[in-house]
């Protein structure tokens, strides 16, 4: 079978992992700080907190952004369910917003509907490695008084008006899943502009451990103590996986040029294949593609789905819209919430896109949803 999306592991890599396991820290060691600093490069400057996950980098980024019991998070529903479910295990309730019919990101006119006195966070999705429109949103935000996130679990290493991913919303959350551009096996990150923020999401993946200046401290108390002022939990990345990433980061640049390669290769050889959407990009940005989404017309996802997987061909469906998992009907949200979500839904496919990808395989996926669908 060929996968949808693969890992690109170099000798280098496992080298880097293998130096790790040979030396003194395993766990809180100084890769951990070495890998946060080269992600630092990538996100303009902005400051990152590594964390185990791309949920668990949600999950801290909406408690650095003070998001509890009683706050509204509005968001787009075509994306993974984590998106929404960090932010509902905080209390908040969540508010789907229509999605742009073109990009599948979230649309701010949409998203601006939504916003009431008590939104405290607007979460962008980076759909398939194209960014969100952020300036817009960005208005939206800053009207609301609300915090802006950037979900870009598909978007490391993409650009926007000149501006990478990571400096354009006051959190952004980063995956490092298998599937996706630069891997830790697994593993995510925190880029926090505000200081105050920061510090936050750093204790929160740190069961909310402060450790006190010694005039600071109770009487009695030395060196060792340390207190919680606020709960948090145990989200730290362990070194082995760090070094694992610092060396997936220098090869980012790569990796990004060869998805970019390949996405142009199936623009041009699916350009006239019938009843098919290629993905669209704006003028004025630069994705760094963990996706390419296609649209089958007609009513025939299912079956050109069900028939490429038959040929050996790892195609996929990405995203059942948030608000039609059962969790969330158990919580009152219903179809038909956001019609060009689910009209996105409907006829969504993704094509095998992933670095270590030939042009012999590539052309063998063309040639088969061709045939398909001629």
């Amino acid at each position: 079978m060929l996968p949808y999306g693969r890992h690109s592991i170099a000798e280098s890599d496992v080298e880097a992992v293998a130096e790790v396991l040979r030396g003194d820290w395993l766990t809180t060691g100084p890769a951990v700080a070495l890998f946060e600093a080269e992600l630092t490069r990538w996100t303009g400057g902005v400051p990152c907190v590594s964390v185990t996950s791309g949920t668990a980098a949600l999950h801290v980024a909406y408690a650095a952004a003070g998001v509890r019991a009683g706050a509204e998070v509005v968001t787009s529903p075509l994306t993974f369910v984590a998106t929404a479910a960090t932010a509902a295990l905080l209390g908040a309730r969540v508010l789907f917003a229509d999605v742009q019919p073109d990009t599948g990101n979230l649309d701010p006119d949409a998203a601006e509907a939504l916003v009431t006195p008590r939104t405290r966070v607007l979460t962008a999705v980076d759909y398939a490695g194209h960014p969100a429109d952020y300036d817009e949103l960005r208005a939206v935000a800053d009207r609301a008084g609300a915090t802006l996130v950037g979900d870009a679990a598909h978007s490391i290493g993409s650009v926007y008006k000149d501006r990478p991913v990571g400096a354009l919303a006051d959190l952004t959350t980063f995956s490092f899943f298998p599937t996706k551009t630069v891997t830790t096996a697994e593993g995510g990150a925190v880029a926090a502009a505000d200081p105050a923020q920061y510090e936050r999401a750093a204790r929160f993946r740190n069961h909310g451990l402060v450790r006190q200046p010694a005039e600071q401290r109770d009487p009695g108390e030395g060196g060792w103590h340390q207190e919680v002022h606020a709960f948090g939990l145990n989200y730290r990345l362990p070194d082995v996986l760090c070094a694992l990433g610092v060396s997936q980061l220098r090869r980012l640049e790569g990796f990004r040029e060869r998805r970019a390669e390949l996405v142009a290769r199936y623009n041009t050889l699916l350009r006239d294949v019938p009843g098919l959407t290629l993905p669209a990009q704006r003028a004025y940005v630069r994705p760094s593609w963990h996706l390419y989404p296609v649209r089958v017309r007609d009513g025939r996802r299912r079956e050109v789905y069900e028939r490429m997987r038959a040929a050996g061909i790892g195609v996929q469906v990405n995203y059942l819209p948030a608000y039609r998992h059962p969790v969330f009907a158990d919580l009152g949200y219903r179809r038909g919430l956001c019609p060009r979500a689910e009209a996105y839904y409907a006829e969504q496919l993704s094509l095998p896109l992933f670095p270590g990808l030939s042009d012999v395989q590539q052309d063998r996926v063309v040639e088969t949803l061709a045939g398909i669908l001629t």
